[in-house]
């Protein structure tokens, strides 16, 4: 009886072992499935191959740091092969703890990731790029993912479910955001100088950070041709300047390549719409430099002088009109200028008196910007030189604030009056894009002065010919105009900082060649055309091509 009941109990306590040695087994082979397995307990490469899902086989997980935090992802250190077109590498910073496969990102959004160059042997690593809009708009965030699809995701790594479920996912984003994106795809973007893609669709390039760089294609056009758009005073082929080297240069920023410009492409980019050069005589340079890169410096029936739909006609006894406006009839583009030295409204004080003072109402915008502002799709914004004693006595501009004489000693220094009126101009421009949310607005930084050894009207001269000092890089992005720049943070109207790239092109001015320097002075402050204002405006090009700052969703 003993021994027939003790052979159950043996029995028993072999069938438990059999069980736990099976539970162990299954475990085991449950987390060879999973990557914190490989992470704790390496394994060799050949066994790694058969445990790894495919797609997963070409990553290498790097080696945390102790001092590192458990919710850093992995970084991936090489990227799995991709189809025929698409970057050789790169990678996103995604809200979640997980690295999507790079199939599973849309188009659209790479195209505004950097692109570097495949890591090397040695361990080279990829550094994170932010996206230029916000990733919760876009992708799931961390929050977002459901307990299922937490229960798939092991060691930072996704499973094939987890896989499918986000290629689905991304589809969807790709189909939302293809709405969004710009109507310019990277197969239509120019080249660059090595007939390369811009690298201005893969991240948003700091321009402001480069150098000027010697290029045999510049410049576009001839000064000596462009005479339609170019004013005779400013084409400095027509003066008697007998060196033109400064009409060789381009400006190279230091991450990335600045896309070239033509005015095909420009045309294609700004279809039925409209560009507004709006500010004062450093504007009017910039609005000719435009007409002059758009056709090669070229006269042509295709374009359309429609000043009169904007009311810029000359004045009896003017010697100019206000402003100049021209369409190109086969794109429907049309490119305009309007003179206002100082963005904000004058009004006469006694309109029937000839020598009436203004008031300058320095919290109002200009009255053609305000009235003209809805069939503006571009506009490009400018005040500075004007901000002076000398120039408010000669147009005999009085200073008034909330409708009345300002009596603010702060207001009355000029740096402070410009300051407001920066600042209320850009407040309610940012107000109007609530109403045309497809707007793009410029705030273009001071243009800087070169006179030495004096001012303008003191014997001050610029005879340099060649560039500042020797010198042809800014190795550092600091505030170039603090009015400006300080003006548009928080906002949606965008800086366009040419400032700090111009302060070395000391060579490029009128100086002594200017028309109007017969009395010995010289004129510092203007530029050669071709110049410096055409750099001004292949940086607004680039800047077009990239997506629309902060909470706007539509690109020009």
């Amino acid at each position: 009886m003993k021994n027939g009941g003790s052979l159950p109990g043996l029995r028993g306590k072999q069938v438990s072992i059999v069980l736990i040695a099976l539970i162990c087994t299954t475990f085991i082979f449950w987390g060879l499935e999973r990557a914190p397995f490989l992470i704790v307990f390496p394994v060799d490469e050949s066994v790694r191959r058969l445990i790894l899902p495919g797609y997963l086989q070409e990553n290498r997980l790097e080696t945390l740091s102790s001092g590192s935090s458990s919710d850093t992802p992995p970084i991936m250190e090489s990227t799995p092969s991709l189809p025929t077109g698409e970057p050789d590498s790169f990678i996103i910073s995604i809200p979640s703890k997980e690295l999507l496969p790079m199939s599973g990102i849309p188009s659209n959004v790479t195209k505004y990731l950097s692109v570097e160059n495949s890591p090397s042997s040695s361990g080279e690593k990829l550094i994170d790029e932010k996206l230029p809009f916000s990733t919760a708009e876009e992708l799931p965030t961390e929050n977002s993912h459901s307990s299922s699809d937490k229960d798939i995701m092991v060691g930072g790594l996704i499973s094939p479910e987890a896989h499918n479920m986000k290629s689905s996912l991304a589809e969807k984003e790709k189909s939302s955001a293809i709405e969004k994106s710009s109507d310019i795809t990277s197969e239509e973007l120019p080249p660059t100088k090595d007939g390369k893609s811009s690298s201005f669709e893969k991240k948003v390039c700091d321009y402001t950070v480069g150098k000027w760089v010697q290029d045999s294609r510049k410049p576009i056009y001839s000064g000596k041709m462009c005479q339609r758009w170019l004013s005779g005073m400013w084409a400095c082929r027509l003066t008697q300047r007998p060196d033109f080297s400064y009409e060789k240069y381009r400006w190279q920023a230091d991450n990335c390549d600045m896309p070239h410009f033509e005015g095909r492409h420009f045309l294609t980019r700004m279809q039925n719409k409209t560009l507004a050069f709006i500010g004062d005589s450093l504007g009017r340079q910039q609005f000719q430099s435009m007409m002059c890169l758009i056709t090669g410096g070229k006269d042509s029936r295709n374009v359309q002088d429609v000043g009169k739909e904007y009311g810029l006609v000359r004045a009896r006894g003017a010697i100019r009109p206000d402003g100049w406006a021209y369409r190109f009839r086969k794109t429907n583009t049309t490119v305009l200028y309007y003179w206002s030295a100082s963005l904000c409204e004058i009004e006469p004080l006694n309109p029937g008196n000839p020598s009436t003072g203004f008031a300058m109402h320095l919290d109002r915008p200009a009255w053609f910007l305000r009235t003209n502002l809805h069939r503006f799709d571009v506009v490009v914004l400018n005040t500075g030189h004007h901000w002076n004693r000398g120039k408010l006595n000669a147009n005999r501009w009085n200073m008034y604030v909330n409708g009345q004489p300002n009596n603010n000693r702060m207001v009355r220094d000029l740096q402070s009056a410009r300051n407001l009126t920066v600042h209320s101009v850009v407040r309610w421009l940012d107000k109007q894009l609530d109403k045309y949310p497809n707007m793009r607005v410029f705030m273009r930084t001071l243009s800087p002065r070169h006179f030495f050894n004096g001012d303008w009207n003191s014997g001050g001269r610029c005879d340099n010919t060649k560039l500042l000092s020797g010198s042809r890089s800014v190795s550092h992005n600091r505030a170039n105009d603090p009015a400006a720049e300080s003006a548009v943070q928080g906002t949606r109207v965008e800086n366009l900082d040419i400032t700090g790239i111009s302060e070395l092109r000391d060579d490029a001015h009128l100086s002594k060649y200017s028309l109007k320097s017969n009395n010995g002075s010289q004129d510092c402050l203007h530029w050669c055309l071709p110049g410096v204002p055409d750099t001004w405006n292949e940086l607004l090009f680039a800047q077009l091509l990239l997506p629309q700052p902060k909470k706007l969703s539509a690109q020009i």
